[in-house]
């Protein structure tokens, strides 16, 4: 398989169908379980760069909608037969349905030795494919670390997004095979051993959907302060503050913690507790929080830091 990074995507993905009859041959024929927002653009990708869809499984309008967008003509089967004709099969299924999937397909000799079983759970490591690996399949994790739509555009950014890749312990072979599916569909290869690929999952989820449920809280917030347009005041400041995180870490810090100005910390707990008390818990959790990583990185003094404590730790009632 190709380990070219660089190739536009436009060429690579040519309108998600098969090459023209001038082109290679496919390399691998591909069943994808089952055509969700995942799914469905992950195979896109690999079509992209001429290997063949054999067929998806699709069961919700929504899902049969994906498959005739992202992957036209490529026929919809049943998980069994999807995975019976394939060289390499995609699970892209919720987290808490890939094991029993994966039971039931061994169970009913879908998989086979020779295949490469392939699952996209960010939860899961290669652990999960076990029954398939016993019957000769060769499992990988490759977890895409960016949030889908399900519709053409997120082609374009799985260029600008890693995927973790996840082998058994010691299986150089399915290392390899994972980094460069990974660097086919334009992604960065990141290698991510079984043993940590909890941590990694949690990491993700802390950051990405714990922020969205912080973003809303702060827009919420500002629209009870009489603001009309919470996105707008907030796009700028946090995404320079996501920037300055990216780019210094814990110096990048800003605002009234990290200067241990206890006065201030003290006047929000108390318009938050009177206005808005449900916000109060994560406020003061978070604080908490900023208050130890700003005193472990040297942005704020232990002696101010106990002042920010002592209201957060009910000082402000």
């Amino acid at each position: 398989m190709s380990a070219d990074r660089h190739g536009s995507r436009s060429d690579r993905t040519a309108e998600n169908s098969p090459r023209g009859s001038g082109a290679a041959r496919p390399r691998l024929r591909i069943g994808v379980i089952s055509a969700g927002r995942v799914g469905s653009v992950l195979g896109a990708a690999l079509r992209g760069v001429n290997h063949e869809i054999g067929a998806v499984s699709a069961v919700s309008d929504a899902a049969l909608a994906r498959a005739a967008e992202l992957l036209p003509s490529v026929p919809v089967r049943s998980p069994d037969e999807v995975a019976e004709q394939a060289d390499l099969v995609l699970l892209a299924v919720p987290d808490d349905a890939l094991a029993g999937l994966v039971r039931g397909l061994v169970g009913t000799g879908s998989l086979r030795s020779g295949q490469i079983v392939v699952h996209t759970s960010g939860a899961h490591g290669a652990e999960v494919l076990e029954p398939a690996a016993e019957v000769g399949a060769l499992p990988i994790a490759l977890h895409p670390a960016m949030t889908f739509t399900g519709k053409p555009e997120d082609l374009e950014r799985l260029g600008t997004a890693c995927m973790a890749v996840t082998a058994r312990a010691d299986d150089e072979v399915g290392f390899s095979v994972g980094t460069a599916l990974a660097v086919e569909m334009g992604a960065e290869p990141v290698r991510v051993p079984e043993d940590a690929r909890k941590l990694y999952h949690a990491a993700l989820t802390h950051g990405a959907n714990h922020l969205v449920t912080l973003v809303n809280e702060c827009a919420q917030l500002l629209r009870s302060s009489g603001v009309e347009t919470p996105d707008r005041v907030l796009g700028p400041i946090l995404s320079a503050a996501l920037d300055n995180a990216l780019r210094y870490g814990d110096r990048g810090l800003t605002g009234p913690v990290s200067r241990g100005d206890a006065g201030t910390v003290r006047a929000h707990l108390e318009v938050l507790g009177s206005s808005e008390p449900d916000a109060v818990a994560s406020y003061v959790q978070l604080a908490r929080r900023t208050a130890e990583r700003a005193v472990r990185s040297g942005m704020l003094r232990s002696d101010d830091a106990v002042g920010v404590n002592e209201v957060l730790d009910g000082g402000w009632q």
